[in-house]
């Protein structure tokens, strides 16, 4: 499967996500992805950080709700929950208030809020732990390499730090050790952030080697018509993107951000010819890895109708509290998103006759 799919596959139903706030919804896109990752994941290092984005997601939630308990909510209400001992505040910081009323549509409106978010991370999660970050790296074009090689390292460095934490505390617990409280964080912060500049280290000795930085020489005519597409096409698709978003640019948004993008991938397409390098056994776009782009595509496509067609469904009531339903063809367009558990190939699980004994691994 092209890496590129997974994460077309991801931000898609990260979009759709950003176009809703029925927590109905939300929560089928959160339940797409998980099963999505629950099936194709492969038993690899960055495949573990799909939890950590969870736990993200989960604070980010909490966080959101106790900022609207402390510091109040622009959302008026009703419905007292709470009444916390309140915080005179001076002048200047009017519309501001710490602590008080606590409503009951204020806590609804703050928990949809920042559910939409935690489902975003947690799409996020689900292309860093389906997709291969360095096969992602070789499909990047050539003038994006440095950048690519910078965020893939960003990238692999998360999962190696959960994976190196995990051994380290197993192997402390196995020494009957303390792993937890201050002085379990200091003897297992040490050897993570050891090992992280000896891999610091490795990388870029591994790096001078391949000849990274190394340019061609282009003429000036080609690098000032390649920094005039791109940033042409970055600004056009800033344009076109803001346009999708409100309501008032609907009309000019899709042409905008189609004529920011060609001019983005012409810009660099010419510049690619600055940094020329070789890819071994390239990844290829096959029928599945495009079906499995386009599964995320439709829904994003289906929210943005269903915003157009019925904006109320998607946008449950606050004032007055009304109960969330789930409106039928958006929740049945969420569904396609489940396409790539039945067309990815499934992870290779070594079977216990494959394994090779111990006596094998010393002898050879």
């Amino acid at each position: 499967m092209h890496p590129g799919a997974w994460w077309l596959w991801s931000l898609s139903l990260g979009t759709a996500a950003t176009r809703t706030t029925n927590p109905l919804l939300l929560a089928l896109l959160i339940a797409v992805s998980a099963y999505v990752v629950a099936t194709c994941r492969h038993p690899t290092p960055w495949s573990r950080s799909y939890s950590a984005f969870v736990r993200l997601a989960l604070a980010v939630l909490l966080i959101r709700l106790l900022f609207a308990i402390t510091l109040g909510s622009p959302v008026p209400g009703t419905h007292t929950v709470v009444t916390l001992p309140e915080l005179p505040l001076p002048d200047w910081a009017q519309g501001i208030r710490l602590g008080g009323r606590v409503t009951a549509e204020s806590l609804v409106f703050a928990l949809y809020d920042g559910l939409k978010l935690a489902t975003l991370l947690i799409c996020v999660g689900a292309a860093n732990a389906l997709a291969n970050p360095h096969r992602l790296l070789k499909s990047l074009p050539g003038a994006l390499y440095e950048l690519g090689v910078a965020v893939v390292v960003a990238l692999t460095f998360a999962p190696h730090l959960i994976a190196d934490v995990q051994r380290l505390r197993a192997a402390r617990r196995l020494r009957g050790r303390p792993d937890s409280g201050v002085r379990g964080l200091f003897q297992v912060g040490l050897p993570v952030l050891e090992g992280a500049l000896e891999r610091s280290v490795a990388l870029a000795a591994s790096m001078d080697a391949r000849g990274y930085g190394r340019t061609a020489q282009v003429p000036d005519r080609v690098r000032r018509t390649t920094t005039a597409l791109t940033l042409g096409g970055l600004l056009g698709v800033c344009a076109g993107t803001y346009g999708l978003l409100t309501a008032e640019g609907g009309t000019y948004g899709m042409p905008v951000l189609l004529a920011g993008l060609a001019a983005a991938l012409a810009g660099l397409r010419l510049g690619g010819r600055r940094t020329p390098r070789t890819r071994y056994r390239p990844d290829r776009w096959t029928p599945r890895s495009v079906l499995v782009a386009v599964s995320g595509a439709a829904v994003a496509a289906a929210m943005f109708v269903a915003g157009a067609a019925d904006p109320a469904a998607l946008h449950p009531g606050v004032v007055p509290l009304v109960a969330p339903t789930l409106p039928l063809w958006p929740g049945a367009a969420i569904l396609l998103g489940l396409l790539p558990a039945f067309l990815a190939p499934a992870p290779a699980v070594p079977s216990a006759r494959s394994a090779p004994s111990l006596r094998e691994e010393q002898s050879s």
